[in-house]
């Protein structure tokens, strides 16, 4: 789940890198992973094999053996910590992807450069299952291209046997007593947009201007972390490395259910935005077929429901939302209201100009 330089190669590099080839598609495959009211397709060939490109610590196994055991075709699941490793390496051309699972700006970014097949919607039935409040968002309104897997924004943990004073937002974590004590998302655009929300700014006008402004505050603000880490920050805080962290909801919800007494989650009371991680199918993909067939069967409710158990993010299955517990239900880092939040929109050239900021500040420190 993490986010911004690399879209500039989106802009750069030539179209024909990721574009050259032909498509192969494997034979059209019986809807597997299955839902009522659509034609049946022809049967697929069995095995065969799909190359999913995705976050770390975000597919669980389980769902990856499911899909094999049922259609016969093997998954090969490769990770990436950044939307911006994962344009790199997918612009490059050197493997070829059939599914990937990028954050909303970085789907908005390859629309753009029609890097994305668009779905056949009739193999996916299962996306009725979508609540609306993951339908009609910017940067695909129609689910023209993209199924969503997860929402989340993000929060503050606090370790509350260590730190005693209120906690309400991204001022109060970022203050000198706290210096050595914070985990931040190791995320350049993440860490830019809580200094300017925190100035009275909108997260997505990212301007030269604003980040000339931000800087002075952003320079004190990198001083005070111990510890950047994008892919598993609840590491630090169970460990008792540090005691606050500015965290995806997601680990946020894991160190709830760890203690909920212990680790208290906080929405910041400047503002946050939430984020939609989905999965997409790049222009080049060979197994078109195929990637449909996992994203319907990810949609089915009972294995939404094993997305849940082990990445307690929000689910955007309405239907797989009532197999969970009460207690998963209620886990306020898993289900914090975000209807009313914005998303990051790509911003273009100016994510460089993020970039160059936070890494030369790191840099500097």
């Amino acid at each position: 789940m993490k986010r911004i330089s690399a879209l500039l190669i989106l802009i750069f590099v030539p179209l024909v890198v990721l574009l050259g080839c032909g498509k192969k598609e494997s034979p059209a495959p019986q809807a597997a992973a299955s839902g009522s009211g659509s034609a049946p397709a022809p049967e697929p060939k069995p095995g065969g094999e799909l190359n999913l490109f995705g976050w770390s610590e975000y597919v669980p196994q389980e769902i990856l053996d499911g899909f094999t055991k049922e259609t016969g075709i093997k998954v090969n699941y490769e990770t990436y910590a950044s939307n911006e490793e994962m344009l790199s390496k997918l612009l490059a051309g050197g493997t070829k992807y059939d599914l990937i699972q990028p954050s909303e700006y970085a789907i908005e970014a390859l629309v753009k450069q029609k890097k994305l097949q668009p779905l056949d919607q009739a193999r996916i039935p299962n996306l009725k299952n979508i609540a609306p409040a993951f339908r009609n968002q910017p940067h695909d309104p129609e689910l023209k291209y993209t199924v969503p897997w997860m929402g989340t924004t993000v929060g503050i943990v606090v370790n509350t046997e260590k730190v005693k004073e209120p906690i309400k937002g991204f001022k109060d974590v970022f203050q000198p007593k706290h210096k050595g004590r914070i985990v931040a998302l190791n995320d350049n655009r993440e860490m830019a947009t809580w200094v300017m929300v925190t100035m009275g700014m909108n997260a997505n006008d990212v301007t030269p201007e604003n980040l000339a402004k931000i800087k002075p505050t952003l320079a004190e603000w990198i001083k005070l972390v111990k510890v950047f880490d994008s892919d598993s920050p609840k590491t630090a805080m169970l460990n008792g490395d540090v005691d606050i962290g500015v965290v995806w909801s997601g680990e946020a919800a894991l160190l709830y259910q760890e203690d909920k007494n212990k680790f208290q989650f906080v929405l910041p009371i400047e503002g946050t935005h939430k984020a939609i991680d989905s999965l997409a199918i790049p222009d080049n993909a060979e197994n078109k077929i195929g990637a449909e067939m996992f994203m319907n069967y990810i949609l089915r409710p009972e294995v939404s429901k094993i997305i849940s158990d082990k990445f307690p993010y929000t689910n955007p299955n309405s239907e797989a939302r009532k197999l969970l517990t009460p207690e998963q239900l209620a886990n306020p880092a898993s289900y914090p209201p975000i209807a009313g939040m914005e998303t990051f929109h790509d911003i273009g050239k100016v994510a460089a100009d993020i970039d160059k900021l936070v890494t030369d500040l790191k840099a500097s420190q």
